[in-house]
């Protein structure tokens, strides 16, 4: 099992989840201390918006049933300095 956490120091700006390969499930959840909108996904251009990518609101989290790399998954906010945390799941 691996675990971490990414903020965004910049909204608007993505950045890969992380370099780890995991191969296998992934839960990422926004902190329940953020106020505004994160945003999973990527858009073919290794890059997410809060317009296009897979919202999440403080506490909300998805569940990934498999995925090869976390540098797959981009990460973007809509406050300066907001975070995910990010949990592999075997």
């Amino acid at each position: 099992m691996k675990s971490g956490q990414l903020a965004i120091a910049t909204a608007g700006t993505a950045l890969r989840l992380g370099t780890e390969v995991i191969r296998g499930g992934l839960i990422v959840k926004a902190l329940d201390t953020n106020t505004g909108v994160m945003a999973i996904g990527n858009d073919g251009n290794d890059d997410v918006t809060v317009s296009n990518g897979f919202r999440l609101l403080k506490g909300e989290y998805v569940q990934f049933k498999y995925v090869h790399s976390l540098g797959e998954i981009m990460v973007d906010a809509s406050v300066n300095g907001e975070k995910v945390c990010w949990i592999t799941v075997d």
